[in-house]
């Protein structure tokens, strides 16, 4: 299933799913523009990775939910890259879980700007370049929180509810010009805004501890995301497009 000549832009691709994802999609033949906010120790490593693997990448520092940076990191990276034809929206931030009636409005704007704003930002600017391009991938990494709607996550679930309605509209616009639009869907994942919320919400501070009561005996890894991922940027998924795949090994409440 190789990637050879084509370009990836993950959003968060420095740490967690990101870096997962970036790296997957590097091992297939694809270059790889990785963005980060803050952190651009991990971003720089994640670089240094993909180019071990004999792959170009070059780190982007962009708020996602800045349409004046995103615009600068993806012209950038297509300077750089060459193209853009593969966009990963996985940047996000969790809620702070609190109910309706606590949550700040600051807090709803804010995460509903990183998860859905940034994504609509992101697409439009990418969609110059995909469309001139044999094929086209946009892939929103959403979550299982908008099938349970659980109390106390409102901005969250509200904003991943955004993101999905976007890739499905996405998917019937931009399929006449060969672009494939799909969602993946994952539930609890072993990475540090997952260890967060087992802490938060269970007390627990060693995810090991609760890998009894997953499916298959674990929690999902961000390689498990990731291998989704490179399936549906893959010629074996070219007539897969406007779908939502769970990642949670198929127990409800996983996530």
């Amino acid at each position: 299933m190789s990637l050879s000549g084509r370009v990836a832009l993950v959003s968060g691709g420095g740490r967690g799913i990101g870096r997962a994802i970036a790296i997957a999609l590097a091992e297939d033949g694809a270059d790889i523009a990785v963005n980060y906010s803050r952190d651009e120790t991990s971003a720089r490593e994640t670089v240094a990775a993909i180019e071990r693997l004999g792959r170009k990448a070059v780190a982007y520092g962009a708020s996602v939910d800045s349409f004046e940076q995103d615009q600068a990191m993806v012209a950038a990276a297509v300077k750089d890259l060459g193209h853009i034809d593969i966009l990963v929206n996985n940047a996000g931030i969790a809620s702070r879980g609190h109910s309706v009636a606590d949550t700040d409005p600051a807090e709803l704007e804010r995460v509903l700007r990183t998860h859905a704003f940034a994504s609509h930002y992101l697409a439009k600017l990418v969609l110059p370049s995909m469309r001139e391009r044999p094929r086209g991938d946009i892939l929103m990494i959403s979550s299982t929180a908008t099938r349970f709607n659980a109390g106390w996550g409102g901005p969250y679930n509200m904003a991943k509810a955004a993101m999905e309605a976007l890739a499905f509209t996405l998917a019937n616009e931009e399929r006449q010009h060969g672009i494939r639009v799909n969602v993946v869907a994952p539930g609890l994942v072993e990475t540090e805004m997952g260890r967060r919320l087992v802490k938060a919400t269970q007390g627990v501070d060693d995810l090991r501890r609760i890998d009894g009561d997953m499916p298959f005996g674990h929690v999902c890894t961000p390689e498990e995301v990731a291998a989704t991922v490179r399936f549906l940027v893959s010629g074996a998924a070219g007539y897969i497009n406007g779908q939502r795949i769970y990642v949670d090994g198929g127990a409800p409440g996983a996530g």
